[in-house]
């Protein structure tokens, strides 16, 4: 185990995180609208999550063990740094896309984690996150154009920004109580 969570507290965590972020989306629907259309070729967005992506590689690297590929640890976290640094000089294109993706991937291991040899049913709802996440972070980091045609899609039409909110407040929401009463 890498991050040595218990299934209680990446749920509070989790649960908060999208209860505050939706709920924030819904109260300032005009405000959020705006910045998740401009998202996708944000520059600042894009370095502050790169970076971010950058630090949580390197320190992962730096600490799990790669088995026979440990003689290569060095040059994994040298490709780190000069892949995070290249592509914020040379990857303009949807950066902040892309560098959401990785997060996305990154984010999901300690979901998955916490959730591993848990008995309750209701653990689902942490992997069933985890799992979108991976699968949007792939899509992320492979097809980033397709974030800024959802977020055309999702904002064409105020009830869908809307529902959006709603859903992942109640998600949220499901998830928090779980932790807080069940788990």
């Amino acid at each position: 185990m890498i991050y040595h969570l218990t299934l209680k507290a990446v749920g509070i965590a989790v649960g908060l995180l999208l209860i505050i972020t939706h709920a924030f989306a819904y109260l300032q629907q005009s405000r959020s609208i705006a910045w998740a259309r401009a998202f996708p070729r944000a520059r600042v967005e894009s370095g502050i999550l790169l970076a971010a992506a950058a630090v949580w590689s390197f320190a992962l690297v730096r600490q799990i063990d790669l088995g026979e590929f440990s003689n290569l640890r060095s040059l994994m976290l040298l490709a780190i740094v000069a892949g995070a640094i290249l592509s914020w000089f040379y990857v303009e294109e949807f950066l902040a896309v892309r560098a959401l993706g990785m997060l996305l991937l990154l984010a999901a291991e300690p979901l998955l984690e916490a959730a591993v040899l848990r008995n309750e049913p209701t653990r689902l709802l942490l992997v069933v996150l985890a799992y979108a996440w991976i699968i949007a972070g792939l899509f992320f980091v492979g097809m980033p154009y397709l974030l800024r045609d959802a977020v055309g899609w999702v904002t064409a039409r105020p009830w869908r920004w809307e529902a959006g909110c709603i859903a992942g407040t109640l998600y949220g929401l499901a998830i928090l109580l779980c932790a807080i009463l069940l788990w």
